[in-house]
């Protein structure tokens, strides 16, 4: 029996996975409400195939807001979302209140996994803090990095690339319990002391930045010298030092919670220690400046011709295929929009209308092009791919789309009698747009 405690997005995903790979399973969470919406099998989340995969394998899995009943467990995975402040700092309050409470109910011989994530020097400090009742119970601790991505949570769940654990000691090997559920996703692991797979997680995504910055930087570049990313990215991709899988489309900035939040914990562990983080700080303040990459476009475009033009907006999110808002570059537009009245869409999302009083959401994508001057696609849903551009220009009351992530087909755009915009490529209007 394998416990998991935290339904939260990354709970529900870790413990609906082991549940398909035939363990009996014990989800937790002291939310008495979402375990029982979870037991007739209504998701607070949204994750493309989760429905189906809860559906199919809900017999081996149990949710339940009774503590006790982990004590039938020898395998107890920790899978609380780590929230956020406005600053990207974590709170580990609950995630500790949460292990004090668990280790008390627990059995002897029971391995304990920390899955949400955490800056370097927790699992250690925790280590020592708990190491008396970790030894009367004879419980082990580990810190795992977890691999979830929002929108493509499923499929990194069942088919992750590797599991790297945190270990006290990584010369002793995993408690068999431990390791055979690790096994059966057939992977690498990769075992190495606490701090290392705490910074693993964040060197990770620290590169991935570092290739996102690169390409929001080049592309801007693009924009002004007549130069097409797209054309150059193939040149990337055959190159062996950077290869197939480099992240290399540009975007908005970074998104979500889990980039930023990491570049916020090497800025102040530099601090700390007197290390020097001048390209980390660099990152920060391009994502800063690549989220305002539309409203200056809108700027250019519409907003310094036209008198209190009425907007539309495709997207909330920070990316498809999810209903987190985290960081959106979506509502980082609407802020800068205050005043100026926008219909909005977006398939899972929705607004506190307090916070944003000039948008309107509506139901179905084309009604927010009526009477709108422009169309902006924010989140790149695969649903706005399949709507006709002559549909489009029908109910748009101008002429422009602008389409930072290509969700269109820019060539039917233009024969359709729309001018695109686009990252990294120069600002073209073929099509006759009037100011």
């Amino acid at each position: 029996m394998i416990g998991f405690v935290g339904l939260s997005h990354l709970g529900i995903i870790t413990s609906v996975s082991g549940a398909s790979k035939g363990f009996k399973v014990i989800g937790f969470d002291p939310n008495a409400l979402l375990c029982g919406e979870l037991t007739e099998g209504k998701l607070p989340i949204y994750e493309p195939q989760l429905d189906e995969l809860l559906a199919k394998h809900n017999a081996n899995i149990r949710f339940t807001a009774d503590i006790s009943q982990l004590h039938q467990c020898r395998l107890i995975i920790f899978s609380i979302d780590i929230k956020t402040d406005e600053s990207n700092h974590s709170d580990l309050s609950v995630l500790e209140s949460l292990i004090d409470a668990v280790l008390k109910v627990i059995s002897h011989d029971t391995t304990l996994v920390i899955l949400s994530q955490v800056p370097p020097g927790f699992s250690r400090r925790l280590y020592h803090r708990l190491k008396d009742e970790l030894q009367k119970k004879n419980a082990r601790l580990y810190y795992q990095v977890e691999t979830l991505i929002f929108g493509r949570a499923v499929e990194r769940a069942l088919h992750p690339e590797r599991y790297i654990v945190g270990c006290y000691d990584p010369s002793e090997s995993l408690p068999d319990t431990y390791l055979h559920f690790l096994e059966s996703f057939q992977c690498p692991i990769l075992a190495m002391r606490y701090e290392s797979a705490e910074l693993a997680k964040i060197s990770i995504n620290c590169c991935l930045v570092a290739s996102v910055s690169a390409a929001n930087t080049l592309a801007e570049i693009c924009e002004n010298v007549g130069a097409d990313w797209a054309e150059i990215v193939p040149a990337l991709r055959l190159d062996k030092r950077i290869g197939d899988f480099a992240y290399l489309e540009p975007g908005l900035g970074i998104a979500g919670g889990n980039l930023e939040r990491d570049l916020v914990t090497i800025i102040r562990l530099s601090n700390e220690f007197g290390t020097d983080s001048g390209v980390v700080d660099s990152w920060v303040s391009n994502s800063a400046y690549r989220k305002d990459w539309v409203f200056r476009k809108l700027h250019e475009t519409i907003l310094s011709k036209y008198q209190d033009p009425q907007l539309a907006v495709w997207g909330l999110t920070y990316k498809a295929d999810t209903k987190s808002i985290k960081n959106s570059p979506s509502l980082v537009l609407l802020k800068n929009l205050m005043g100026i009245f926008v219909k909005a869409y977006d398939p899972q999302a929705m607004l506190e209308s307090s916070a944003f009083p000039h948008v309107t959401q509506v139901l179905t994508p084309l009604e927010a092009c009526k009477g709108s001057k422009v169309l902006v696609i924010m989140t790149p849903w695969s649903e706005f791919k399949s709507i006709d551009p002559v549909e489009i220009k029908n109910n748009l009351d101008g002429d422009l789309i602008i389409d930072p992530y290509k969700t269109l087909n820019a060539q039917q755009c233009k024969k359709a009698g729309l001018n695109y915009l686009t990252l990294g490529r120069p600002m073209e209007f073929t099509n006759g747009f009037t100011s």
